[in-house]
């Protein structure tokens, strides 16, 4: 790509100063570099990431082990030194944020705890999928949901016990039981079809909630949320679409993303 083409990409931020300034003298990453970290088996928050991302924006990816008790101190100790060791290498990339992408991983409460001792330790913005779930539903008013996840009782509970701590009512949480026969299930997950996952939500939805949640990083929905958010009416939540929606809008980005719900197009 010749330099006469990356101008002629950054004029179509010139509306905007803040869009129009280079972050980084980067043929592809002029406007930002995120940082991300995933489980380690994980495929498709990468594909969704990579079809939502606005132009002049890249991502780097990093592989971190399940941390599964997260909730005691020294579950809470383990994942820090992980993070903080990956952290540091996505670093050296010189990214403007970096994105802890595992839902289940980063549901602590306060819910803002590990974005903020993350930041603190490492010196760049961090962002968690939970936290970027809990203000992305804020950010639309949404208080009563409906929740699908791939998930097993125990986490299912664990996301119900996280979402009420943070002042949302479960009006249902439906999983499918993935993971309930030991971690080697969780490949599973990316391999949920399209026509599956919308007969779970059609199963999970109930009238009078405010917003459908669709979460784990690893479950594909982006083709799902516009016709989704029309069958029912409300916004539909993702953990890829929340996490990215956060990162933007973290490092002074505010495109409105189309095709991606209400979520990225309006907030």
């Amino acid at each position: 790509m010749s330099g006469q083409i990356q101008h002629s990409l950054a004029i179509k931020y010139a509306h905007n100063e803040d869009k129009m300034r280079e972050r980084h003298q980067s043929v592809y990453s002029f406007r930002a570099k995120l940082g991300l970290i995933t489980p380690p088996t994980n495929t498709v928050n990468e594909a969704e990431w990579s079809r939502m991302l606005p132009e002049g924006v890249t991502f780097h990816t990093h592989r971190m082990p399940l941390h599964p008790d997260s909730s005691s101190e020294e579950g809470k100790a383990g994942l820090m030194r992980d993070l903080q060791s990956v952290c540091g290498l996505l670093k050296q990339a010189r990214v403007d944020a970096i994105a802890y992408a595992c839902t289940a991983g980063s549901m602590i409460n306060p819910v803002e705890s590990l974005p903020t001792a993350l930041t603190a330790a490492v010196g760049v913005t961090a962002v968690t999928t939970s936290a970027a779930i809990v203000r992305g539903l804020r950010a639309l008013g949404a208080t009563v949901l409906s929740v699908a996840t791939p998930y097993h009782e125990a986490l299912n509970h664990h996301e119900t016990v996280f979402l009420r701590e943070n002042g949302f009512e479960v009006a249902s949480l439906v999983g499918l039981g993935i993971g309930a026969g030991g971690p080697a299930e969780y490949v599973q997950i990316a391999e949920t079809s399209l026509e599956r996952i919308t007969a779970h939500v059609r199963a999970a939805f109930v009238p009078g909630s405010d917003a459908i949640l669709i979460t784990c990083t690893d479950f594909p929905t982006l083709p799902l949320i516009a016709t989704l958010e029309e069958e029912f009416g409300v916004p539909v939540v993702t953990s890829n679409q929340a996490t990215l929606w956060a990162m933007l809008r973290a490092v002074g980005i505010d495109d409105r993303l189309s095709g991606c719900g209400r979520l990225a197009a309006q907030h």
